[in-house]
């Protein structure tokens, strides 16, 4: 080869001066570092082994799987670069690593030369953040509907409920659980696709803050535009439904399951994405329940008794827990469910997201916890 650089991006890197630099500053790699950089590179769009890296980087020399990723991490680093939304080094699960970025070669004296097309384009991070934060609205959605199903047909049950009225019913709150699924997803989820496009350290809780952040803004303003109708339509508001805190604890939830689903060993599987969703998502709705809050089941409980003579009637599920009325096990039985529901549709629509784009986020690095 003769004498040059490779040009990415801001960056030069020169294989025979051994020197990365970002415009005329100079970046700080070590000489193994540097080496595993120059073979991603210089294989642009292809995909490095883990074999590779320790057959050309380390030569034979032993070292654990911990090792590799620490260089990618510290890489990844020193290019302002971030495993979730990646734009020049993505990590191809179980397998390796492969630099997205379009790379020219450029020998000395001459202008540069754009090198073919990578394998496999590079994901843009826009597009990243808007499939999943749009896969997790859609499974929040799915999630109320069949929500506000279970609970139109638990109503349409009653003896009062017949007929058109009852069929009413079910689909009034089907369709208003819906629409609150989908904007409690659209909240969860985009707030845990931006967080995961943002975090170095601690996936885990910037997942979770992500979640959390995005769930108590959803909440919040749910709260504060269904109270307002109730006021200006009845003259009146049904009280404590759910709103900031609720929206906080479940959304916080969620955001961890996707961490859990996504770290490393896992298979990527919506069926793994959902269960780990649905126990996140079902603790934080028995929690809610347990401290004083409520999710759908316990603000329909309030309308119905703010509003006696509405068709709406959700007390007798009560007594499928021997209870008269719908108490505190209720409540903490159908929060726990919801919160299951929710949980399991968010990160399993978000799993299937992240096969779509060809990894699983950056929850399956093992880079900084």
């Amino acid at each position: 080869m003769a004498p040059g650089c490779f040009c990415f991006d801001r960056f030069r890197l020169d294989p025979h001066e051994r020197l990365l630099r970002r415009d005329e500053e100079q970046v700080e790699l070590n000489g193994r570092y540097l080496d595993a950089l120059v073979l991603l590179v210089s294989e642009q769009g292809k995909l490095v082994s883990k074999t590779r890296f320790l057959d050309e980087v380390w030569r034979g020399v032993p070292v654990t799987d911990e090792a590799l990723t620490q260089c990618i991490r510290t890489i990844r680093r020193q290019l302002g670069d971030a495993a979730g939304l990646p734009r020049f080094i993505e990590t191809v699960p179980k397998h390796g690593y492969r630099f997205i970025a379009p790379v020219a070669w450029v020998e000395d004296g001459t202008r540069p030369e754009t090198s073919p097309a990578p394998a496999v384009s590079p994901v843009a991070p826009w597009r990243r953040f808007a499939l999943l934060g749009g896969a997790g609205m859609i499974g929040g959605g799915l999630a109320g509907g069949v929500g506000g199903l279970l609970y139109g047909f638990a109503v349409a049950a009653e003896p009062m409920q017949s007929g058109v009225g009852a069929a009413s019913v079910v689909l009034v709150l089907a369709l208003i659980t819906a629409v609150v699924g989908l904007l409690g997803g659209a909240g969860v989820s985009f707030g845990v696709a931006a967080a995961a496009g943002l975090a170095w350290k601690r996936r885990w809780l910037w997942s979770a803050v992500g979640g959390a952040a995005g769930g108590m803004l959803v909440g919040a303003l749910v709260k504060l535009i269904g109270l307002d109708a109730f006021n200006l339509l009845f003259g009146q508001t049904p009280g404590a439904i759910t709103g900031a805190g609720e929206g906080a604890l479940l959304g916080g939830a969620v955001g961890f399951g996707v961490w859990l689903a996504g770290r490393p060993g896992r298979d990527g599987s919506f069926r793994r994405g959902a269960l780990f969703g649905g126990l996140a998502g079902g603790t934080a709705g028995v929690l809610i329940a347990v401290l004083g809050g409520r999710l759908m089941g316990g603000s329909l409980d309030l309308l119905a008794r703010g509003f006696p003579d509405s068709r709406l009637r959700i007390g007798p599920i009560g007594g499928l827990f021997g209870e008269d009325g719908f108490g505190p096990v209720s409540q903490a039985v159908t929060s726990g469910l919801e919160g299951a529901l929710f949980g399991a549709a968010v990160v399993g629509a978000m799993v299937l997201a992240r096969r779509r784009l060809g990894d699983q986020g950056p929850e399956t690095r093992s880079e900084d916890g």
